[in-house]
């Protein structure tokens, strides 16, 4: 009851289910993927065009370094200088490149409406931009990390020390969009597996799953 004396309506919450054989399905927010996409390529490429400006900045000082001071012994300094900017500046050429694939994948396929689905077997995930969902055995994994990305909360998936896309039971781990979330891109910022406000359970509710199907062995740390 409201202080005005309304009564107010709770949102309706998931209850991990009791019987091991019925999975615990959590939903997507389409809206809220999508508005999180658009963040996610606006950082990108304004991240990309600084480290181009950075490289720019370097490769023209010893182009004039070599200019303004001729027969100066400063040449192999300078050629090493331009060598170590030449990478920045193509880093954004494959941000770019990267963004454009992504963007090609997105229109070809639809976003699917379910996040995860928690069994007695292990974690399905529908990893943003994947062909298909990842699945993880329950000893392959240790559950999620929350933490906050881009001003916004967001749950990454915590592997066991070792688990890769060849570990038997694993599948999905070895697509481009997977590893770069999974491992990410050093030349890109990390975007997070699941934007929490997209998720129509809230994060208590996936941590009493987790542990429910895993008898304790996975959940959600903070």
């Amino acid at each position: 009851m409201s202080e005005d004396g309304v009564a107010e309506i709770e949102p309706e919450v998931q209850v991990p289910p009791r019987d091991p054989g019925q999975p615990f399905v959590v939903g997507i927010d389409r809206d809220a993927v999508l508005r999180r996409r658009e963040v996610v390529r606006t950082v990108e490429r304004r991240g990309a065009w600084v480290t181009a400006a950075l490289g720019a900045v370097g490769i023209v000082a010893a182009v004039y370094a070599l200019i303004a001071f001729p027969g100066s012994g400063m040449w192999p300094f300078a050629l090493l200088l331009i060598l170590a900017m030449i990478p920045l500046v193509l880093s954004t050429v494959l941000v770019y490149r990267i963004q454009t694939d992504r963007k090609a994948w997105y229109e070809a396929n639809e976003l699917p409406p379910v996040a995860m689905r928690i069994s007695a077997k292990g974690l399905e995930l529908a990893c943003d931009g994947a062909a298909y969902p990842v699945v993880l055995p329950w000893p392959t994994v240790r559950g999620f990390t929350q933490h906050k990305l881009l001003g916004q909360y967001m749950l990454d998936i915590a592997l066991e020390r070792g688990v890769g896309a060849t570990t038997a039971g694993v599948r999905g781990l070895d697509q481009p969009s997977v590893r770069n979330v999974v491992r990410p891109n050093p030349l890109l910022r990390p975007t997070g597996m699941f934007l929490i406000k997209a998720l129509d359970q809230p994060v208590h509710v996936i941590d009493e799953a987790l542990q429910h199907f895993s008898n304790g062995t996975a959940g959600v740390r903070r």
